[in-house]
Protein backbone atom coordinates (compact mmCIF):
# COMPACT_ATOMS: atom_id res chain seq x y z
CA UNK A 1 0.00 0.00 0.00
CA UNK A 2 2.81 2.42 0.59
CA UNK A 3 3.88 1.90 -2.99
CA UNK A 4 0.16 2.70 -4.12
CA UNK A 5 0.39 5.63 -2.39
CA UNK A 6 3.67 6.81 -3.26
CA UNK A 7 2.82 6.74 -6.71
CA UNK A 8 -0.41 9.04 -6.09
CA UNK A 9 1.68 11.28 -4.38
CA UNK A 10 4.04 11.47 -7.39
CA UNK A 11 1.66 11.57 -10.00
CA UNK A 12 -1.52 13.90 -8.89
CA UNK A 13 -2.47 16.54 -6.66
CA UNK A 14 -3.60 14.57 -4.07
CA UNK A 15 -1.68 14.52 -0.37
CA UNK A 16 -1.06 11.15 0.30
CA UNK A 17 1.12 9.99 2.82
CA UNK A 18 3.53 7.65 0.50
CA UNK A 19 7.32 7.69 0.01
CA UNK A 20 6.90 9.17 -3.81
CA UNK A 21 10.63 8.09 -3.93
CA UNK A 22 10.34 5.25 -2.33
CA UNK A 23 11.57 1.69 -4.45
CA UNK A 24 7.98 -0.15 -4.52
CA UNK A 25 6.38 3.17 -6.03
CA UNK A 26 7.37 2.70 -9.99
CA UNK A 27 5.28 -1.06 -10.07
CA UNK A 28 1.86 1.08 -9.39
CA UNK A 29 2.52 3.63 -11.53
CA UNK A 30 0.35 2.44 -14.09
CA UNK A 31 -2.37 1.60 -11.90
CA UNK A 32 -2.48 5.30 -10.37
CA UNK A 33 -2.49 6.57 -14.04
CA UNK A 34 -5.60 4.33 -15.40
CA UNK A 35 -7.46 5.72 -12.17
CA UNK A 36 -6.61 9.11 -13.55
CA UNK A 37 -7.34 8.08 -16.84
CA UNK A 38 -10.90 6.85 -15.39
CA UNK A 39 -11.59 10.30 -13.69
CA UNK A 40 -11.08 12.05 -16.77
CA UNK A 41 -13.37 9.40 -18.55
CA UNK A 42 -15.88 10.22 -16.17
CA UNK A 43 -15.24 14.13 -16.72
CA UNK A 44 -16.39 12.94 -20.08
CA UNK A 45 -19.00 11.08 -20.17
CA UNK A 46 -20.64 12.91 -17.63
CA UNK A 47 -20.23 16.22 -19.70
CA UNK A 48 -21.25 14.81 -23.03
CA UNK A 49 -25.18 14.73 -21.40
CA UNK A 50 -25.28 18.20 -21.70
CA UNK A 51 -22.57 19.46 -23.83
CA UNK A 52 -21.01 18.90 -27.11
CA UNK A 53 -17.90 16.20 -28.06
CA UNK A 54 -15.64 19.11 -28.21
CA UNK A 55 -16.70 20.84 -25.05
CA UNK A 56 -16.59 17.63 -23.08
CA UNK A 57 -13.12 16.88 -24.26
CA UNK A 58 -11.73 19.89 -23.29
CA UNK A 59 -13.43 19.65 -19.92
CA UNK A 60 -12.06 15.59 -19.33
CA UNK A 61 -8.38 17.01 -20.48
CA UNK A 62 -8.53 20.03 -18.31
CA UNK A 63 -9.30 17.37 -15.59
CA UNK A 64 -6.55 15.58 -15.87
CA UNK A 65 -4.12 18.18 -15.92
CA UNK A 66 -5.32 19.74 -13.23
CA UNK A 67 -5.13 16.60 -11.32
CA UNK A 68 -1.49 15.60 -12.00
CA UNK A 69 -0.44 19.52 -11.86
CA UNK A 70 0.42 19.80 -15.56
CA UNK A 71 3.55 17.19 -14.42
CA UNK A 72 4.37 15.30 -17.53
CA UNK A 73 3.23 18.46 -20.07
CA UNK A 74 6.35 20.58 -17.87
CA UNK A 75 8.54 17.58 -18.79
CA UNK A 76 7.11 17.60 -22.32
CA UNK A 77 7.77 21.59 -22.83
CA UNK A 78 11.36 21.29 -21.41
CA UNK A 79 12.56 18.12 -23.41
CA UNK A 80 10.66 19.87 -26.17
CA UNK A 81 13.01 23.32 -25.58
CA UNK A 82 16.28 21.43 -24.48
CA UNK A 83 16.15 19.30 -27.33
CA UNK A 84 15.54 21.58 -30.07
CA UNK A 85 17.70 24.22 -29.12
CA UNK A 86 20.52 22.48 -31.17
CA UNK A 87 23.37 23.02 -28.70
CA UNK A 88 25.27 20.53 -26.84
CA UNK A 89 25.21 18.03 -24.21
CA UNK A 90 25.90 20.41 -21.64
CA UNK A 91 24.03 23.30 -22.51
CA UNK A 92 20.81 20.63 -23.56
CA UNK A 93 21.03 19.72 -19.72
CA UNK A 94 21.30 23.33 -18.23
CA UNK A 95 18.52 24.17 -20.50
CA UNK A 96 16.44 20.76 -19.30
CA UNK A 97 16.92 22.08 -15.65
CA UNK A 98 15.35 25.57 -17.05
CA UNK A 99 11.99 25.95 -15.16
CA UNK A 100 11.21 28.85 -18.02
CA UNK A 101 9.75 27.47 -21.32
CA UNK A 102 10.52 28.56 -24.37
CA UNK A 103 9.10 28.73 -28.09
CA UNK A 104 9.71 24.71 -28.50
CA UNK A 105 7.93 24.11 -25.24
CA UNK A 106 5.03 26.76 -25.64
CA UNK A 107 4.15 25.05 -28.61
CA UNK A 108 4.76 21.12 -27.49
CA UNK A 109 2.51 21.59 -24.66
CA UNK A 110 -0.26 23.47 -27.30
CA UNK A 111 0.30 20.36 -29.87
CA UNK A 112 -0.10 17.81 -26.87
CA UNK A 113 -3.04 19.40 -25.22
CA UNK A 114 -5.06 19.98 -28.85
CA UNK A 115 -3.68 16.44 -29.74
CA UNK A 116 -5.70 15.16 -26.76
CA UNK A 117 -8.66 16.84 -27.06
CA UNK A 118 -9.07 15.98 -31.05
CA UNK A 119 -8.53 12.79 -29.94
CA UNK A 120 -11.15 12.06 -26.98
CA UNK A 121 -13.38 14.42 -29.08
CA UNK A 122 -13.26 12.15 -31.76
CA UNK A 123 -15.00 9.24 -29.22
CA UNK A 124 -18.48 7.89 -28.27
CA UNK A 125 -18.78 7.85 -23.99
CA UNK A 126 -18.01 4.49 -24.15
CA UNK A 127 -15.16 3.91 -25.84
CA UNK A 128 -13.74 6.86 -24.05
CA UNK A 129 -14.20 4.86 -20.90
CA UNK A 130 -12.09 2.07 -22.02
CA UNK A 131 -9.16 4.27 -23.90
CA UNK A 132 -8.82 6.77 -21.47
CA UNK A 133 -7.70 4.37 -18.80
CA UNK A 134 -5.68 2.54 -21.24
CA UNK A 135 -3.67 5.65 -22.54
CA UNK A 136 -3.10 6.84 -19.40
CA UNK A 137 -1.64 3.47 -17.60
CA UNK A 138 0.14 2.72 -20.81
CA UNK A 139 1.64 6.47 -20.51
CA UNK A 140 2.65 5.51 -17.26
CA UNK A 141 4.37 2.23 -17.75
CA UNK A 142 6.72 3.65 -20.71
CA UNK A 143 8.50 5.32 -18.38
CA UNK A 144 9.26 2.57 -16.18
CA UNK A 145 11.17 1.14 -19.12
CA UNK A 146 13.13 3.63 -19.63
CA UNK A 147 14.65 3.99 -16.32
CA UNK A 148 15.25 0.34 -16.18
CA UNK A 149 17.08 -0.01 -19.46
CA UNK A 150 18.72 3.41 -19.93
CA UNK A 151 21.23 5.25 -17.54
CA UNK A 152 20.49 8.36 -15.62
CA UNK A 153 21.54 11.85 -18.17
CA UNK A 154 22.85 13.41 -14.83
CA UNK A 155 23.55 12.40 -11.13
CA UNK A 156 21.01 14.24 -9.68
CA UNK A 157 16.75 14.84 -10.55
CA UNK A 158 13.95 12.72 -10.49
CA UNK A 159 15.37 10.29 -13.66
CA UNK A 160 18.84 9.38 -11.68
CA UNK A 161 16.73 9.03 -8.12
CA UNK A 162 14.32 6.02 -9.88
CA UNK A 163 17.05 4.13 -12.27
CA UNK A 164 19.49 4.07 -9.53
CA UNK A 165 16.74 1.83 -7.34
CA UNK A 166 14.60 0.68 -10.12
CA UNK A 167 15.63 -2.94 -11.14
CA UNK A 168 14.32 -5.64 -14.10
CA UNK A 169 11.45 -6.97 -11.62
CA UNK A 170 9.67 -3.85 -11.15
CA UNK A 171 10.17 -2.10 -13.96
CA UNK A 172 8.85 -5.81 -15.73
CA UNK A 173 5.51 -5.52 -13.04
CA UNK A 174 5.25 -1.97 -14.31
CA UNK A 175 4.89 -2.90 -18.25
CA UNK A 176 2.77 -5.48 -18.22
CA UNK A 177 0.23 -3.87 -15.81
CA UNK A 178 0.19 -1.18 -18.28
CA UNK A 179 -0.15 -3.36 -21.08
CA UNK A 180 -2.30 -5.91 -19.22
CA UNK A 181 -4.76 -2.75 -18.66
CA UNK A 182 -4.87 -1.69 -22.36
CA UNK A 183 -5.37 -5.50 -23.83
CA UNK A 184 -8.27 -5.88 -21.06
CA UNK A 185 -9.86 -2.15 -22.35
CA UNK A 186 -9.11 -2.53 -25.77
CA UNK A 187 -9.09 -5.74 -26.24
CA UNK A 188 -7.11 -6.94 -29.64
CA UNK A 189 -6.18 -2.84 -30.36
CA UNK A 190 -4.59 -2.89 -26.62
CA UNK A 191 -1.48 -5.40 -28.48
CA UNK A 192 -1.50 -2.06 -30.94
CA UNK A 193 -1.40 0.82 -28.63
CA UNK A 194 1.04 -1.50 -26.64
CA UNK A 195 3.25 -1.72 -29.82
CA UNK A 196 2.74 2.13 -30.40
CA UNK A 197 3.78 2.93 -27.04
CA UNK A 198 6.92 0.25 -27.41
CA UNK A 199 8.09 2.39 -30.69
CA UNK A 200 7.60 5.80 -29.14
CA UNK A 201 9.58 4.89 -26.58
CA UNK A 202 12.28 3.73 -28.16
CA UNK A 203 12.64 6.57 -30.41
CA UNK A 204 12.82 8.93 -27.08
CA UNK A 205 15.02 6.58 -25.95
CA UNK A 206 17.43 6.53 -28.79
CA UNK A 207 16.82 10.05 -29.25
CA UNK A 208 17.82 11.52 -25.42
CA UNK A 209 20.83 8.58 -25.83
CA UNK A 210 22.47 10.32 -28.67
CA UNK A 211 21.81 13.98 -27.48
CA UNK A 212 22.25 13.75 -23.91
CA UNK A 213 23.37 10.50 -22.83
CA UNK A 214 20.85 8.98 -21.10
CA UNK A 215 17.28 10.15 -19.07
CA UNK A 216 15.96 12.81 -17.09
CA UNK A 217 12.93 13.54 -15.14
CA UNK A 218 11.91 15.26 -18.13
CA UNK A 219 12.28 13.15 -20.75
CA UNK A 220 10.17 10.84 -18.59
CA UNK A 221 7.29 13.48 -18.64
CA UNK A 222 7.76 13.88 -22.42
CA UNK A 223 7.42 10.11 -23.24
CA UNK A 224 4.28 10.00 -21.12
CA UNK A 225 2.78 12.61 -23.01
CA UNK A 226 4.00 11.19 -26.91
CA UNK A 227 2.39 7.78 -25.53
CA UNK A 228 -0.80 9.38 -23.93
CA UNK A 229 -1.46 11.06 -27.72
CA UNK A 230 -0.54 7.97 -29.76
CA UNK A 231 -2.71 5.43 -27.64
CA UNK A 232 -5.90 7.94 -27.72
CA UNK A 233 -5.61 9.12 -31.57
CA UNK A 234 -5.58 5.14 -32.45
CA UNK A 235 -8.68 4.82 -30.13
CA UNK A 236 -9.95 7.74 -32.09
CA UNK A 237 -9.66 5.84 -35.16
CA UNK A 238 -11.01 2.31 -34.08
CA UNK A 239 -12.99 3.06 -31.48
CA UNK A 240 -15.84 1.64 -33.16
CA UNK A 241 -14.37 -1.74 -32.90
CA UNK A 242 -13.39 -1.55 -29.16
CA UNK A 243 -15.12 -4.45 -28.15
CA UNK A 244 -16.46 -4.45 -24.67
CA UNK A 245 -17.92 -1.17 -24.13
CA UNK A 246 -20.21 -0.79 -27.04
CA UNK A 247 -22.94 1.48 -26.79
Amino acid sequence: MRGFLGAVSLLTRIPARGDAEGKTTVPWLPVVGALIGGVCALVYVAARTVLSPLASAILAVAAGILLTGALHEDGLADTADAFGAGVDRERTLEILKDPHHGTYGVLAIVVSVVARIAGVAGMAPWAAVAALPAAHALGRAAPALLMWLLPAASDDGLGARYSERLGRRRAGVAALLGVGAAIALLGAWGVVAAAIAGALTAIVGSFAMRRIGGITGDVLGAVEQLVEIGVLLLAAAVGASIPWWRG
